[in-house]
């Protein structure tokens, strides 16, 4: 059974979805504030996801200690793991990400736009840092988010955003 519950974040409220031990879920919530679950906010995994949350937008860098589990394929779960691994304040491009992913699969010539898609249906938002992957031109594409939402979550973590740029035409501001 899947359980949810309502975070009210700096960005956006947030909600948090459980099977019960894994974290499956953490989507922006735009303006519909109910939970699409049961609510059960005693569960180990929200209370833990809420510390690492309430630390993150504290501006503390918070360790994962409690379980993801997004579901997708094996190639969009390739992609986020290897989210996974951009560290707090750093950025990676959809190409980086795209030879990393490309050397693991044996496939040298991986396409960016194909990591850009596994990229923008990440379940878990934030804590799988999706927003810390940007265009190799500098471009804040890409993010389900909001484009001003990945831009604060990058100035809460102190990037240098002198050599980024929002895109001209994006579906989201």
């Amino acid at each position: 059974m899947a359980y949810s519950m309502l975070y009210e974040s700096p960005v956006q409220n947030l909600e948090l979805i459980s099977d019960g031990k894994s974290l499956t879920h953490l989507l922006y919530k735009y303006q519909d504030t109910t939970v699409t679950h049961p609510t059960n906010p005693e569960l180990d995994v929200f209370k833990k996801a809420v510390k690492w949350l309430n630390q993150y937008f504290d501006g503390q860098r918070p360790t994962i200690d409690f379980s993801l589990k997004p579901e997708g394929t094996e190639f969009q779960k390739s992609v986020w793991q290897k989210l996974q691994h951009i560290e707090y304040g750093q950025l990676k491009t959809y190409g980086e990400i795209a030879h990393l992913v490309g050397e693991e699969r044996g496939k040298p010539n991986m396409s960016a736009q194909a990591v850009g898609g596994a990229v923008g249906s990440n379940p878990i938002s934030i804590i799988i840092p999706c927003h810390r992957v940007v265009g190799k031109d500098g471009s804040l594409t890409g993010y389900g988010g909001t484009i001003n939402h990945k831009i604060k979550l990058l100035e809460l973590e102190q990037v240098d955003m002198t050599h980024l740029y929002r895109p001209k035409h994006s579906t989201k501001p």
